[in-house]
């Protein structure tokens, strides 16, 4: 059953519609709210009816939430280290009365491979952190700087844990920065998650690709389909056609 919002909502907290089923998320404008990425992975990522869902780093919980509203999926659990955030999450989860089918859990990804029993799950999504150590950082201890920098995990942390909680075949979903695409596909196959599917994400048609989402799959065959490139702005400034699609709503001007 859904919750009174006015006994959910802390100081600062902010109440955002999702725009599909009516879910909604709380979020903290000093902290780090979703962005259009975690929204285009909700997308990209394939979830068979009765799979089983572990989203790494979940944040307020956005992934899970809006997996739960496109998928069957039977279960989602997210796992966040930073306790405002994963209480967040969990308060979103009430929120929308997902009790029975989301489960967050405050803890590390680099020890989620102990919070969770070996080949626990069909498929895994991660939104991890871009940049790559110390680069750019101001304040390593702010959740702005945790969420965008790997401060607290690797990439490297993400594909070890991934491989061991995926049944074999199961599937990886993220989506990262094309800066990184090589380094990206080097630790995935070290870690024997094979790319299956690749999409770089442009801002408008004539912008360098500034996202990449990937597919990749425990123990798959050598062999990556490189998909048409996801426009996110047409030429008169508002959202192209799919990005509506994947947002679940109306088109209309931003």
């Amino acid at each position: 059953m859904e919750q009174d919002v006015t006994e959910l909502l802390k100081e600062g907290e902010r109440l955002d519609d999702l725009g599909v089923r009516d879910y909604r998320i709380i979020q903290d404008p000093d902290r780090f709210c979703f962005g259009i990425d975690a929204v285009l992975l909700s997308g990209f990522a394939r979830v068979k009816d009765g799979q089983k869902v572990l989203d790494l780093g979940t944040g307020t919980g956005i992934l899970p939430i809006l997996l739960s509203a496109k998928t069957k999926a039977s279960f989602l659990a997210g796992l966040e280290i930073q306790p405002e955030s994963a209480d967040m999450a969990k308060r979103s989860v009430q929120l929308n009365g997902l009790e029975e089918q989301i489960q967050i859990l405050e803890g590390d990804i680099k020890e989620a491979d102990i919070l969770f029993a070996p080949g626990s799950f069909e498929v895994i999504t991660c939104n991890p952190p871009y940049m790559i150590g110390g680069h750019g950082l101001q304040n390593a201890s702010s959740a702005k700087q945790i969420a965008r920098h790997e401060i607290l995990c690797t990439f490297e942390d993400v594909a070890r844990v991934s491989y061991r909680l995926l049944v074999s075949g199961g599937k990886l979903f993220l989506v990262h920065r094309p800066f990184r695409l090589a380094e990206l596909i080097q630790t995935l196959c070290k870690y024997r998650l094979e790319p299956k599917r690749i999409r770089f994400v442009h801002p408008h048609l004539e912008d360098e690709p500034n996202m990449v989402l990937i597919e990749a799959a425990k123990d798959g065959n050598s062999r990556v389909t490189v998909e048409k490139p996801l426009i996110v702005y047409g030429d008169d400034g508002d959202y192209t056609d799919e990005i509506y699609q994947i947002y679940k709503m109306p088109k209309y001007a931003r």
